[in-house]
Order: structure tokens, then sequence, then C-alpha cells
């Protein structure tokens, strides 16, 4: 599969943190989480639907499918690492870093992250 769009991979990480013991999310949620209208929300769910990252049937919850469960929870592992770095070892403003996560998370490599990873490790020994 092409790799996402930074948009694309930020609805799946809404879904994801809105998801909750085997509930789906709402479209209005997602919209609002991503502050976004509805309307921009249910034409990136049919996106994400094609792609086959969720199952999303009108007027009810949507739900991940296993492989965009996997995906978005590498976005959001790679959202919370570089939050993570950027506060505890570079003393960043946690609304900053919020910020700024969100943005890198999108293009930055495995391997950084990793590296991020064993750097906080060695750093807490």
């Amino acid at each position: 599969m092409k790799k996402l769009t930074f948009t694309m991979e930020n609805y799946l990480e809404a879904i994801y943190e809105l998801s909750h013991d085997g509930a789906g999310a709402r479209v209005s949620d997602i919209a609002a989480r991503l502050g976004v209208t509805k309307a921009s929300t249910n034409s990136a769910m049919a996106t994400l639907s094609e792609k086959g990252l969720i199952v999303n049937e009108k007027y009810k919850e949507v739900y991940l499918t296993p492989e965009g469960l996997r995906q978005a929870k590498l976005t959001a592992n790679k959202h919370h690492v570089i939050h993570q770095f950027l506060v505890n070892v570079l003393n960043v403003d946690p609304a900053i870093a919020a910020e700024d996560a969100c943005a890198i998370e999108h293009v930055i490599s495995s391997q950084s992250v990793s590296a991020m990873e064993s750097y906080m490790d060695k750093m807490e020994k």
C-alpha cells in the first residue's frame, strides 16, 4: 500500500485514540478531535475505507481493520516517543512539543524514532 498522507494518518490516529474496548469512533467525535467538518471527515472515511483501513457503515461508528490498527499504532507510538524526547531530553514546553510531535511523526523514520527511544532508555539507567 502506498504511504498515507499526513491527513489520513491523523484521521487513523484520531480513530485509534477515540476507540476503546471494542467500541468504534463516531464521525462527529473524529471531526471535533481534528477540528474539521463532518463533511471532510466523511470524505476521509471513504478514502480510508477504500484502502481497507477502516470499516465505515453510514450512520454507524467507524472501526479500524487489523491493518488500520497497525498503522494507527505506529503513528501514535511515533507521536508519543517524539513528544517524550522533546519534553524530557530537550526541555521543550509540553504544548509546543505536542504540536511539533504531530508534525514530525509523519516524516521521521522508524530508525530515528528507535534511536530516540534508545537514548531515553539509556538516560533512565
